[in-house]
């Protein structure tokens, strides 16, 4: 069973650099409001905060802690995630696997403040894998 979608909200929810929350992926569709954005509130007792871009062994990892990040649960919208794809993760999930060395990439622009009460900034910007929609200006 999905959650209720997101309420509506005066309050513009921020991302960990303190801009307005970036959508985090809706291929899957992500998020605990599966609405594509790692929103949280009151009713998100885990915290799906962390903007994951998930790998093999962040996958597995999740796997040995009793997360099973790869096998479908229709029942609850979750089609199983396989390696790129970004997923809203449980702050404290991701802080586990970066203490085990395991860490997935982080999309800060996506990764919701709220993260912060968890999972220190030095964390996130090691696995920061933000890049911008248009390259062209990259060099």
């Amino acid at each position: 069973m999905l959650p209720d979608p997101a309420p509506e909200r005066d309050d513009i929810e921020r991302n960990v650099l303190g801009g307005p929350l970036q959508p985090c992926g809706t291929d899957p569709v992500t998020g605990f409001y599966r609405d594509g954005h790692c929103a949280s509130g009151p009713e998100d007792l885990g915290r799906h905060t962390v903007c994951a871009v998930v790998s093999t062994e962040f996958l597995a990892a999740q796997r040995e802690l009793g997360n099973d990040l790869t096998t479908p649960r229709p029942e609850y919208g979750f089609p199983g995630l396989r390696p790129g794809d970004r997923w809203c993760v449980v702050a404290v999930r991701w802080l586990q696997a970066y203490q085990a060395g395991a860490a997935s990439g982080v999309v800060l622009a996506a990764t919701n403040a709220r993260a912060l009460e968890v999972v220190p900034l030095e964390a996130l910007r090691q696995h920061a894998v933000d890049v911008p929609d248009d390259v062209s200006g990259l060099e």
